[in-house]
C-alpha cells in the first residue's frame, strides 16, 4: 500500500518525496518506517540501486594454491567432516570444507538481512576537510544492523541452519559482546536456545553489552567461569585473569561436546564464518562501481578476521581478474599481534586444546592479551584463510596502538557523526595515517575502510580517553616466547 505522510514529509522536503511504498504487513509497519528512514537517510550517500546479494563469495575456489587443511587435535591428521559433527550443524560443516565459488544465500535469510542491508557506502567528505587531504575516503558502515555491527551477517545463517538441523541450543564465545549480542539476536529470532561465554575483561567493561543479550533471550557468563572444566582450570592458575577469546572458545566448546542436543556457533576465524560476510564486500564493490571509483587502498581492522575477510575477499577476487590492484591491508592492536608478530603455523584455535588444529597466525594458544578496549580483537590467531592470503602476498599488515586509535575515533566522530566502536577505530587510525601520507605527496588516491560498528555501548573505553586514563598496552616479548614454546608441533 502507499501510505501518505504530508506532515512529515511535505512536498519538496530534503528526500524530494511525498510518499513512503510499505510493501509489509500493517503490524510491521513501525519496523520498515524505520529501516526505510533509514535507507532514505545514506540517500545521498550510498548508491540506492545497490541490492543484497543473493550468494555468498567463497575466495578458496579462485586461489591459485589452496589452504592447509585443518588437522584433528589428537591424530594430527586432516580432519574429517564426522569429526566435526559433535559441534557444528552438517550445513556449516559442509560450507567449511566447500571450494565452490559461490553459495546461494537460503530466502530466510535474506528476510532477515533485509531489516538492514543493503548498508551505505558513504564518502567521509567531513573527514577529508578535516585532515586537508587530496585522498577521497569511503566508509562500509556496518552499524545500522540490529545488534550494531557486521557479526549478524553470519549470526542469522548459523542460527537458521541450526534451526533447520533440528537443534535446539547454541553456544559460544565473545569478547567486546558483538558476536554474543548477534547471536542472540538471531537466536530469538529462530527459536533457540542461546549460552554465552563472555570475555570478562569485557564482561566488566561493557555491561550494556551484557543487557543485550539478556534482553534477547541469552545467558551469559564471565569466561574463565567455574562453570566448566576449562574456566575452573585458568581460575586456578589465576582468579584474577581478565580472560581471553581462546579460553572463552573453550568453555563453549566444552559445553557443546558434552551435549547431544546443543551445537557451537563461532563468530570469526572459520571459513564459513567469512564466507557470510562477504555480502560486505559484495555490496561494496556495486556501490564504489556506482560512485565511479576504484580503491586504491582497503583497510579494515583484524582480531579474528571477519569483518575484515567480508570487506577484502570480493576485492581479492577482483584483483586476482586483474579487474583491479588495490592494496589491502590489515590493522591490528599493538598489544595482539597475531599477523605482524606471531609465527604461522599449525595450532589450537582455544586455550585448552580443544579444536582442531588450524595453520594461522598464532602467537600462541594459550596467550592472554592484555585487556586492551577493544575486546573483539583480543584474539591469539588470525583466520587460516586470511592468513594462507597474507603468505600468498595478496595482502599487508600493520598493528596501532590504542591511543591512537581513539584519537583517530574522535576526530571521526567530531566529523562524521559516528562514534565508532573500539575495533574499527583501529581502521579509522590506518585511513588517517594513508590520508596524511596523500597530504604530503599530494596523491588522490581512493581509500575504501571498513565501519564494521558503532560505539554506543563502549562510552567507558571513550570516557577513559577523555579524561587522559586510557594507556597503551603492548605485547610482552618474553610473554610470547612462552606462549609460542607451547605451539603443537604436528609436521617436520
Amino acid at each position: 500500500m502507499a501510505l501518505s505522510l504530508p506532515n512529515l514529509f511535505p512536498k519538496g522536503d530534503a528526500y524530494g518525496t511525498k510518499y513512503f511504498e510499505i510493501k509489509t504487513k500493517p503490524s510491521q509497519l513501525k519496523l520498515s518506517f524505520s529501516y526505510r528512514a533509514r535507507a532514505k537517510a545514506a540517500l545521498n550517500s550510498s548508491s540506492s540501486s545497490v541490492e543484497i546479494p543473493r550468494q555468498w563469495y567463497n575466495l578458496v575456489a579462485d586461489l591459485p594454491i589452496k589452504p592447509p587443511p585443518p588437522l584433528h587435535p589428537k591424530t594430527f591428521q586432516p580432519i574429517k567432516p564426522e569429526d566435526l559433527s559433535p559441534l557444528f550443524c552438517d550445513e556449516l560443516i559442509k560450507q567449511e570444507a566447500s571450494i565452490d565459488q559461490f553459495i546461494d544465500i537460503p530466502e530466510e535469510v535474506l528476510d532477515v538481512y533485509s531489516l538492514w542491508r543493503p548498508t551505505p557506502l558513504i564518502r567521509a567528505k567531513r573527514l577529508e576537510k578535516l585532515l586537508d587531504t587530496p585522498a577521497r575516503i569511503y566508509y562500509k558502515y556496518e552499524g545500522g544492523s540490529p545488534a550494531g555491527s557486521h557479526k549478524p551477517n553470519s549470526a542469522v545463517p548459523q542460527a537458521w541452519y541450526n534451526k533447520m538441523g533440528n537443534v535446539k541450543n547454541v553456544v559460544t564465545e565473545t569478547g567486546a559482546g558483538q558476536w554474543g549480542s548477534a547471536l542472540s539476536f538471531a537466536c530469538s529470532l529462530f527459536g533457540l536456545n542461546c549460552e554465552v561465554w563472555q570475555v570478562r575483561a569485557s564482561f566488566n567493561q561493557k555491561p550494556y553489552r551484557k543487557m543485550m543479550m539478556q534482553t534477547w533471550g541469552a545467558k551469559v557468563h564471565p569466561s574463565p567461569s567455574d562453570l566448566t572444566e576449562a574456566g575452573r582450570t585458568i581460575l586456578q592458575m589465576d582468579p584474577s585473569s581478565p580472560g581471553s577469546l581462546g579460553i572463552a572458545i573453550s568453555e563453549a566448546v566444552e559445553v557443546a561436546a558434552k551435549n547431544t542436543d546443543t551445537k557451537y556457533c563461532l563468530g570469526s576465524v572459520l571459513n564459513h564464518v567469512l564466507l557470510h560476510q562477504t555480502v560486505i564486500g559484495e555490496e561494496c564493490i556495486k556501490q564504489m562501481e556506482d560512485f565511479g571509483e576504484t580503491p586504491d587502498v582497503i583497510i579494515g581492522c583484524t582480531g579474528g578476521g571477519s569483518n575484515f575477510a567480508g570487506l577484502a575477499f570480493p576485492f581479492i577476487r577482483e584483483k586476482l581478474k586483474g579487474k583491479m590492484n588495490p592494496l589491502i591491508r590489515a590493522v591490528e592492536p599493538t598489544a595482539c599481534p597475531s599477523l605482524t608478530k606471531g609465527v604461522y603455523a599449525y595450532d589450537y584455535g582455544d586455550t585448552a586444546g580443544m579444536t582442531p588444529l588450524m595453520k594461522m597466525h598464532t602467537l600462541g594458544h594459550d596467550f592472554i592479551p592484555d585487556p586492551i578496549h577493544s575486546g573483539g580483537l583480543r584474539y591469539h590467531g588470525m583466520a587460516p584463510l586470511i592468513s594462507h592470503v597474507y603468505e600468498l602476498g595478496f595482502m599487508e599488515a600493520i598493528s596501532i596502538p590504542q591511543i591512537e586509535c581513539f584519537q583517530g575515533a574522535i576526530q571521526f566522530a567530531r566529523s562524521e557523526g559516528l562514534i565508532p566502536a573500539p575495533e574499527p577505530t583501529h581502521a579509522i587510525a590506518a585511513t588517517i595515517r594513508e590520508a596524511l601520507r596523500c597530504k604530503e605527496t599530494g596523491e588522490s588516491k581512493v581509500i575504501l575502510m571498513a565501519m564494521c560498528g558503532h560505539g554506543h555501548f563502549d562510552l567507558s573505553s571513550y570516557d577513559k580517553y577523555l579524561q587522559g586514563s586510557l594507556v597503551d598496552l603492548s605485547f610482552s616479548e618474553e610473554k610470547i616466547k612462552a606462549s609460542l614454546a607451547k605451539i603443537p608441533q604436528p609436521v617436520s
